[in-house]
């Protein structure tokens, strides 16, 4: 098959995707969680209406803050991987749900809505033998050139 030799590099590309998404997911969050309760009053009442919750928007914002940049940082490292791959995947669900009921439409939810198809397939697929989680799971498998995920 055309460049089946690269299958060898699939841990690699698991790697490659999980820094760039990290990196992403980290420098979107940042702004919001170092922005201070102001900013998450404004995320939580921007957001959390669309979904008929209009009580504790400090809460929700904080939340959305953390999941981004938190998730980020556990994505980047591969450490709690599914864990956060789900509260991102939740994150960009409710994402696309606030944009397409402020009239974005599919265009401005696409962005969030593809982010979110990557983090539910990364839960399926796992980190891959360079993370975190792999390591802790059996540390003998960094000997073997393999990894269980």
């Amino acid at each position: 098959m055309v460049l089946r030799y690269l299958d060898r590099y699939r841990d690699t590309g698991l790697l490659l995707l999980r820094i760039g998404f990290g990196l992403m997911f980290i420098y979107h969050g940042y702004p919001k969680i170092s922005g201070g309760v102001m900013v998450w009053e404004n995320l939580g009442n921007i957001t959390m209406p669309h979904l008929g919750i209009t009580f504790l928007p400090v809460f929700w914002g904080f939340m959305f803050a953390i999941a981004e940049f938190v998730g980020g940082i556990l994505l980047l490292f591969g450490f709690f991987f599914r864990p956060a791959c789900i509260m991102l995947a939740v994150n960009m669900a409710i994402a696309v749900i606030m944009k397409i009921s402020t009239d974005a439409g599919l265009a401005g939810a696409a962005p969030a809505l593809e982010d979110g198809i990557v983090f539910l397939s990364l839960i399926l697929i796992g980190p891959g033998k360079y993370s975190v989680d792999n390591e802790l799971e059996d540390p003998s498998n960094r000997y073997k050139g393999y990894g269980r995920y």
